[in-house]
C-alpha cells in the first residue's frame, strides 16, 4: 500500500509517498481502508522534529492522525464491526507510527473509531476529527462552558476555531471571534455573534467567562480579559504559552488549562451527534491528493484560510 512517511525531520519536503506492507489487525483491532485524513498541527511538529520524545528519531515516521473510511477486517475480539461499516477515528497521538493515518490502509483498536456520521463525505468527516473533538472537550469538559456566557475564540478561522464557534454558539454562549475580516461573513453564518479583526488588541475585546486559544500566543494578555470566575484554555502550545499556563497555576485565580485530545470511541460518537444535530458542519478549506501531501503541510504553515486541509487518499 501507499503510505505518507518521513525519512528525517525538516520543512515539507521531507515526506514521501512510500510503498508498505499492508497491515493486517491485531487483536481487538480493526483495519480500516482511509478514504480521507487531514493536516493539523501535531502532525506538522512531528514533521519539523519538534516532538522527538513522541515519535522517536528512528525512521521512516508515519503522518496523520485522524481518518475516515472503511472497515476492511476485523482482528480477533473485535465485536461489533464488520467489514463495509463506514466508521471514523484517530491513531494515538502519543505513540510513534511507523504509518499514519495519511496511508491508504490503517490499523487501530476498536476502542478508537466510531461510526462515521451519516449524510457527509469520507473528507468533511476527516476534517471535523482532531478539530471537533478538540473544541467539544475546550466548551464541554475543560471549560464547561453555560448558556448565556461570552466566549472568545481566538484562531477562530482555523479548524478547531471554526469547531469551537459553532459549538459555543449551539452551547447558547454569546461568541466573539477573533480571525482575518475576509472571514467575518463566514464566521457569522457559523454561529459568532461578534468577529473582530485579528490585530485587535487584547483590551479592544472585551471581557469573556470563557477562552478558546488556538494561537499560543500573548496568553497572560487575554487572561486579563477573564470575568472573576472566567476559564481559559489553549490548545495552541509553545515554549510561551507553557510558561503562562505555569504561571497561571501560581498567580490568580483565572487559571489557563490544555489538554491532549485523544478522542475515544464516546467521544467520537458524541461528535457524531453534534454532526446529527446539526449543531456542528465540516468547514473544508481544500483537498489534496495523498501525493500531494507536502503541499497540504506547506499550505498549513502558511495560514490565514478558512477551514481545514484534507488529504483525499482512496479513490
Amino acid at each position: 500500500m501507499k503510505a505518507a512517511q518521513i525519512d528525517r525531520f525538516g520543512e515539507p519536503d521531507v515526506l514521501r509517498i512510500n510503498e508498505v506492507d499492508r497491515p493486517a489487525p491485531g487483536e481487538g483491532e480493526v483495519l480500516v481502508l482511509v478514504e480521507a485524513s487531514s493536516v493539523n498541527g501535531h502532525d506538522v511538529i512531528v514533521r519539523a522534529g519538534g516532538l522527538k520524545m513522541v515519535s522517536g528519531r528512528k525512521f521512516p515516521i508515519g503522518t496523520g492522525l485522524d481518518f475516515a473510511g472503511v472497515v476492511v477486517a476485523t482482528g480477533l475480539g473485535a465485536e461489533g464491526y464488520r467489514a463495509g461499516d463506514r466508521v471514523w477515528g484517530t491513531v494515538h497521538p502519543r505513540q510513534r507510527h511507523v504509518t499514519g493515518a495519511a496511508a491508504e490502509y490503517v490499523t487501530v483498536p476498536m476502542d478508537r473509531i466510531a461510526p462515521a456520521p451519516a449524510g457527509i463525505s469520507p473528507s468533511d468527516a476527516a476534517s471535523l476529527v482532531v478539530a471537533g473533538a478538540t473544541a467539544l472537550i475546550a466548551l464541554r469538559d475543560s471549560t464547561h462552558l453555560a448558556s448565556g456566557e461570552r466566549v472568545l475564540v481566538r484562531g477562530a478561522a482555523g479548524g478547531v476555531g471554526t469547531a469551537a464557534v459553532q459549538l459555543a454558539h449551539a452551547m447558547g454562549g454569546h461568541v466573539t471571534a477573533l480571525a482575518r475580516d475576509r472571514h467575518a461573513a463566514a464566521l457569522g453564518d457559523l454561529g459568532a455573534d461578534r468577529v473582530l479583526g485579528y490585530d485587535a488588541t487584547p483590551e479592544q475585546t472585551g471581557s469573556f467567562d470563557v477562552i478558546v486559544d488556538a494561537v499560543g500566543s500573548d496568553l497572560e494578555c487575554y487572561r486579563r480579559r477573564l470575568t472573576k470566575n472566567g476559564r481559559m484554555v489553549t490548545v495552541g502550545l509553545s515554549a510561551t504559552a507553557l510558561a503562562a499556563i505555569g504561571l497561571s497555576t501560581i498567580h490568580g485565580s483565572r487559571r489557563i488549562r490544555t489538554f491532549s485530545a485523544n478522542p475515544d470511541t464516546a467521544l467520537l460518537r458524541g461528535l457524531a451527534a453534534q454532526v446529527a444535530s446539526g449543531a456542528l458542519r465540516p468547514v473544508v478549506n481544500d483537498v489534496f491528493p495523498l501525493a500531494d501531501i507536502a503541499a497540504a503541510h506547506q499550505a498549513f504553515s502558511r495560514g490565514g484560510v478558512l477551514g481545514k486541509h484534507v488529504i483525499a487518499v482512496a479513490a
